[in-house]
């Protein structure tokens, strides 16, 4: 049998594996598309969560818009200041490490305490039940407890008693996703360290808040009288601390009459 062929063939196939080899190795090399090793580098300093909350979509754009300068390094608000140390070590500049942030409710609606309009039986979505007449708590600023920023957290750091959400801010990182979805504004990302806050954002007035919900702000206006530091005013009738001036006396919590600021 001759075998000359069938060598042939052989040797023919493999110098073609060979050269096929070489130009895709050339093309690589050719036409890579050159990346700043740095990007990789910050990527690895964010937490993965993926969240969105820096307004890109992931970390991975996120540490490619830090290394073209498009983005501030902290921007990433789960990573909280180890990552910005670190993406600003790599980076070869001077941190800025913002104060802690946490969600917020500014709601103490739960069941029994904040009036419902009627009883609602459809799907389990504030979003949805917010286009049902408004939603079923008279207050249409009250948070309408029916999970969407619980299911959406993927910290696990909202949970939902009695009708309300509730935020463990040991496990809050401060994406904002909680608050972009609450259909009535009533969850805000706001300083850890602002324990003076009013948990209500009722504008309808006292008789119409009284109404509504046992804890809504009246404006009685007797928190911006005990206030020695002008950290308070009325805006629409409602009560609303200035952040930059509050001292987190507790003054104003103590007189408040309808305990709907908190401290």
């Amino acid at each position: 049998m001759n075998i000359t062929p069938v060598l042939y063939a052989i040797l023919t196939l493999g110098g073609l594996g060979v050269l096929f080899g070489l130009i895709l190795s050339f093309a690589d090399k050719k036409f890579a598309v050159l990346t700043d090793e740095r990007v990789d580098l910050v990527r690895v300093a964010l937490p993965g969560a993926n969240c969105g909350g820096c307004g890109f979509a992931g970390c991975d754009a996120f540490a490619k818009a830090i290394v073209e300068g498009n983005a501030s390094l902290t921007g990433c608000m789960p990573g909280g200041a180890a990552s910005v140390n670190a993406i600003a070590e790599i980076m070869g500049i001077e941190a800025e490490v913002k104060a802690p942030m946490v969600a917020k409710v500014l709601c103490q609606g739960a069941t029994g305490v904040a009036t419902q309009r009627y009883d609602y039986d459809g799907y389990q979505s504030c979003k949805m039940a917010s286009t049902m007449a408004g939603g079923p708590k008279q207050c249409l600023s009250a948070c309408l407890g029916l999970g969407d920023c619980v299911n959406a957290c993927v910290f696990g750091a909202l949970s939902l008693e009695n009708g309300l959400v509730k935020v463990n801010e040991n496990k809050c990182t401060a994406c904002g996703t909680c608050a972009s979805l609450c259909p009535r504004h009533s969850i805000q990302v706001l300083p850890k360290d602002s324990t003076v806050t009013v948990l209500c954002q009722n504008h309808d007035g006292a008789k119409a808040a009284r109404a509504q919900c046992l804890k809504a702000c009246i404006a009685c206006s007797r928190c911006v009288k005990v206030c020695e530091f002008d950290a308070i005013t009325l805006e629409d009738a409602c009560a609303k601390i200035i952040p930059e001036k509050c001292t987190h006396c507790g003054a104003c919590a103590a007189v408040c009459p309808m305990g709907c600021i908190g401290s």
